[in-house]
């Protein structure tokens, strides 16, 4: 089971209290930008086997959005931070090298 807590209430929750949101740190595009640029936006997504970032709502508690770092093989959660953040947190960053040796964070890993 996957257990997120929330960085806006302090609550720990299972999944069953949380709705996914996807992936985080995406650019977001809309009106006025090209069709490539739209097409990505919509349809292109990472699906990584291991660390991946991604944003989840509390849904069945405080119902704000926040960004959690976890590795997609394993649950293990490397941390959550306010979805407002436009990178990870540093001290997220540095407990997955960690265990990542050689990990680099690209702006939307």
């Amino acid at each position: 089971m996957l257990l997120l807590t929330c960085p806006n209430c302090g609550v720990a929750a299972d999944e069953t209290e949380l709705a996914p949101g996807g992936e985080a740190h995406l650019t977001r595009r809309g009106p006025g930008s090209d069709d490539a640029s739209f097409e990505s936006y919509l349809f292109h997504r990472r699906n990584p086997r291991g660390v991946h970032f991604e944003r989840w709502r509390h849904a069945h508690g405080c119902g704000k959005w926040f960004h959690a770092a976890r590795d997609t093989v394993t649950l293990e959660v490397y941390g959550t931070y306010p979805a407002q953040c436009a990178a990870p947190p540093r001290e997220i960053l540095d407990r997955i090298a960690a265990k990542h040796p050689g990990f680099d964070w690209e702006g939307g890993a």
